[in-house]
């Protein structure tokens, strides 16, 4: 038997990780290849499209549902695919990163699904995405197990038929793998993620009777979500699995995405699990599309949007709505509270607000939603159970009494707050801390009792830029300025400095945080994403 072709892939500016090559082997490089071949092409004239809608929506400040896929929104006719067995109960899912003791306590949290996170929690350093690959393919072959270098405690996986059913969330589209390169050009890394992920696993999980399933990130339209499925339809038929064993699970996480919810699910419709309400993506991209909108389009405090704020109320009635008449789950928002090891009073107003949160999804119509810390499984579970009882999902609560108008998806006038100057304080020290932590490969990261994510980092910078250029003038008087939000950065990291003491904050990026978080939320030119110019400076 003659050696495999050389791959056509070049794993550039990378050390070699410990078993690498049973990730990157030949065969596995050369189907990321060849998904790069034929679809980087249209991913690079979708992300051409965002930049003209963009444009669009700052000449005219609105958006509307699409003419011209109107008759998709009418037609009653059509569904998705019945629902896979392992996806049809999703009351609770546990989000995120692939490392080795998270993937374990994931899997053995409860919760019925695992988002496993190669996206906003993840920084995507080489070790990151690798090791991240490598954890799952061990864990379906039960071989995860894991004890704690310094505290010596062993974390191993439970009974095959107690462990949650992993989606596996890619990178979006925007985002490229630098160290996976083609002739030079750098691989997407939604490409990579999702390509490596299949290939090595999409025939082992069918014999676990479940499936390659995937959430898919920052998808702005209809026609990514068609770029999508036909990446679906290509792998099933090169690893010669049946059509439809992929499931996909699309973030309405942008405010476009909102307008094209059924148009989504139609294109995937024989891929389509579900769709779910991202929230803090959904409000940065508010901010993005919107910035030029004028006052009626400033947001207040990040925390002062509830999703009882009637424009957020209007995308999650629409989203359940538009899920349910297609046959396919809606997945509710995230619960992101750290209990405190310290202090039990904390965790009982923060758990009670966690019960309402989810008591008020599940009353909506809801079939599942996220939590980010395994003590919160229960809580999320007991909103669910309340009102599922033995059922897997209220699929047919069809919720026709809610109809949202194109102008409430985007009626952020209709809040009754206010931005506030803690609220400036409090976007500059979670800017700083995430990012800090994130350039040292951290993407999930606990900060004053909330797991953040990338998402906390572009919502916190988009609104510090916001209220600049909107002259915001807080209730203490002061006015948003370029130099009170240096202010604040500096005192920041004079607190940092003294709260962790100077060999840590040496050792650390906090001044390389502070700077970059100052650029992204300061630079007249808005910054489309902030982890673009962090993954210049991200290491590894």
């Amino acid at each position: 038997m003659s050696a495999p072709a050389p791959s056509p892939l070049a794993v550039v500016d990378a050390d070699t990780l410990p078993r690498q090559d049973e990730v990157l082997d030949p065969a596995a490089l050369a189907f990321v290849a060849e998904l790069h071949r034929r679809f980087t092409p249209r991913r690079d004239e979708l992300l051409i499209r965002r930049h003209e809608r963009r444009a669009e929506i700052a000449r005219t400040s609105t958006l509307d549902f699409l003419p011209e896929t109107a008759a998709v929104r009418a037609d009653d006719s059509w569904r998705v695919a019945p629902c896979p067995p392992a996806l049809n109960d999703r009351r609770v899912e546990i989000t995120g990163p692939t490392d080795r003791k998270m993937t374990i306590n994931a899997l053995n949290s409860g919760a019925r699904i695992w988002l496993a996170d190669f996206e906003d929690a993840s920084a995507p350093t080489w070790e990151n995405v690798i090791t991240g690959q490598l954890n799952l393919m061990d864990a379906y072959a039960r071989k995860v197990d894991y004890t704690d270098p310094v505290s010596g405690k062993s974390y191993a996986l439970k009974p095959a038929d107690q462990l949650a059913t992993v989606v596996t969330r890619p990178r979006g589209w925007h985002l490229d793998e630098r160290h996976l390169q083609f002739e030079g050009r750098a691989v997407p890394g939604a490409l990579v993620d999702f390509g490596l992920y299949f290939f090595h696993n999409a025939k082992r999980l069918i014999e676990l009777g479940k499936g390659p399933y995937f959430y898919l990130p920052k998808t702005e339209s209809y026609l990514e979500a068609r770029l999508w499925n036909d990446v679906f339809v290509f792998a099933q038929d090169y690893v010669g699995i049946p059509q439809g064993t992929v499931r996909a699970t699309v973030l309405i996480e942008t405010i476009t995405a909102a307008y094209e919810m059924d148009e989504i699910l139609y294109e995937l419709r024989d891929h389509a699990s579900g769709l779910n309400a991202g929230r803090w993506d959904y409000l940065f991209s508010i901010v993005k599309n919107f910035r030029d909108g004028g006052a009626k389009f400033v947001l207040p405090d990040r925390n002062a949007v509830t999703m009882t704020a009637p424009f957020m109320r209007a995308y999650t009635e629409l989203l359940v709505r538009t899920c349910h008449k297609r046959g396919a789950h809606a997945i509710g928002g995230m619960a992101a509270f750290i209990p405190s090891r310290r202090d039990p009073e904390v965790n009982k107003v923060a758990f009670a607000k966690v019960k309402d949160d989810k008591d008020r999804e599940a009353a909506d119509g809801f079939d599942g939603s996220w939590v980010a810390h395994p003590d919160l499984v229960p809580i999320a579970l007991a909103s669910f159970d309340a009102v599922l009882g033995e059922r897997p999902n209220q699929k047919d609560r069809l919720r026709e009494d809610v109809s949202v108008t194109a102008a409430e998806l985007i009626a952020v006038d209709s809040l009754d707050a206010r931005p506030t100057y803690q609220g400036l304080i409090g976007a500059v020290q979670v800017g700083i801390r995430y990012i800090e932590a994130w350039l040292r490969g951290l993407g999930a990261v606990a900060i004053f009792n909330l797991m953040e994510d990338a998402a906390t980092a572009e919502i916190s910078r988009s609104q510090i830029w916001q209220w600049i250029n909107a002259g915001v003038v807080f209730e203490n008087g002061e006015t948003a300025t370029a130099d009170l939000a240096r202010k604040i950065a500096a005192e920041e990291l004079a607190a940092i400095r003294g709260e962790i003491g100077e060999e840590a904050f040496t050792a650390g990026k906090w001044q390389q945080a502070h700077d970059l978080l100052l650029t992204v939320a300061l630079d007249e030119d808005y910054e489309e994403f902030l982890t673009l110019p962090a993954y210049e400076q991200l290491r590894g």
